[in-house]
């Protein structure tokens, strides 16, 4: 029940024993092709640049941004939390003019003063569902505003389990991670590009591993599969298995039962007498962060509490990140963990542990 992994789905635990296939075996050729199919479902697009890249969320990140800013290009970026702090910083290393439009951390970005920090940014960074705070900030109304600029969006802690829209949103790349909502293990990092933004892509990007054009000729089916690099064959094939199973049960059925765990864990956390750490009202259904409380029981200190909910409990919950280590947990309820009776577990060992 931490940040992420999250526990996988059963169906890709499954598919964790499937046979081993050559990267260009038609067989797993046939899987590679279903799984880009579910992930535009998933994505709800109809992008055909829509893939699992090799690597782990932060992959997907580095991706976006490599193969579309150049030197000098303003890049705007939504810092309410760490992943803005880290597209600042990719942003920085590949010489864009990076514009900052900070949040405290806890509340969610302002999308006009977002829209309103350069006059013709070639490029508008926001993270959909920042991990390291709880809290969900407004893409959609970034997006309706952000006029020629190119849209990138970090959907980590969201996709699969909190409303991600990118066609209705008119986001340019999005990108995700494989071990959160989607409840698969770590390890890819699905990302779709629009044609617009594919339009754009830089020829000679300064990453030769993640350059998309590169690996569209491999990833695309519909003429000959230029080898690029091995794909991670078992982990699509387990990416599949995931998606399988989500899309099985429904993407709306998938964001209700998250929305459902989200605030009953809320509640509880509250009825124990904890305070929730993100704004009311953009607080995330997948991420739930609470405050540390100032009296813990026994001389225990943070650390300790977190180390008692597994050793005795076998329960994981995340520390603090950045500048809020020490001063909160962050409580995952995503993928296969995003229950009811995942919910009463935590709770119950929590309440446990500190008295409560």
């Amino acid at each position: 029940m931490g940040p992420g992994p999250s526990n996988p789905y059963p169906g890709a635990v499954t598919a964790a024993g499937s046979p081993m296939l050559g990267h260009l075996d038609p067989a797993f050729l046939d899987v590679l092709d279903a799984t880009c199919e579910e992930l535009r479902q998933v994505f709800r697009t109809e992008n055909s640049l829509t893939l699992p890249l090799s690597g782990t969320g932060s992959a997907g990140m580095e991706a976006s941004l490599a193969n579309l800013v150049r030197p000098g290009d303003p890049v705007v970026v939504g810092v309410n939390g760490l992943f803005g702090e880290r597209l600042c910083e990719v942003a920085g290393r590949l010489g864009a003019e990076v514009v900052r439009v900070e949040a405290p951390w806890g509340q969610p970005l302002d999308p006009d003063a977002v829209l309103r920090a350069h006059p013709a940014p070639r490029i508008i960074c926001v993270v959909h569902a920042e991990t390291s705070t709880g809290v969900e900030n407004d893409v959609a109304a970034v997006a309706a505003g952000k006029g020629e600029a190119l849209l990138v969006v970090d959907a980590v802690t969201s996709l699969g389990g909190v409303p991600v829209e990118v066609d209705r949103w008119g986001a340019d790349v999005c990108y995700s991670c494989s071990q959160k909502c989607l409840g698969a293990p770590p390890g890819l990092a699905p990302i779709t590009v629009s044609p617009r933004a594919r339009a754009a892509l830089r020829e000679r990007p300064p990453t030769w591993y993640l350059d998309l054009n590169l690996i569209a000729g491999y990833v695309e089916a519909g003429g000959g599969r230029a080898y690029h690099h091995t794909a991670p064959v078992l982990m699509v094939q387990v990416l599949h298995g995931a998606l399988q199973a989500l899309l099985a049960e429904g993407l709306e059925a998938s964001w209700a039962r998250h929305e459902a765990a989200g605030r009953a864990l809320q509640d509880g956390l509250e009825a124990l007498g904890l305070e929730l750490f993100a704004a009311k009202g953009h607080r995330l259904s997948s991420l739930v962060t609470v405050k540390v409380p100032a009296d813990l029981p026994g001389g225990l200190d943070e650390e300790g509490v977190r180390r008692r909910l597994l050793e005795e409990h076998g329960v994981e919950i995340g520390a603090g990140a950045g500048k809020l280590a020490g001063q909160i947990w962050r409580i995952g309820c995503m993928g296969h963990n995003a229950r009811q009776r995942s919910v009463e577990t935590v709770l119950a060992a929590l309440g446990e542990v500190l008295g409560r």
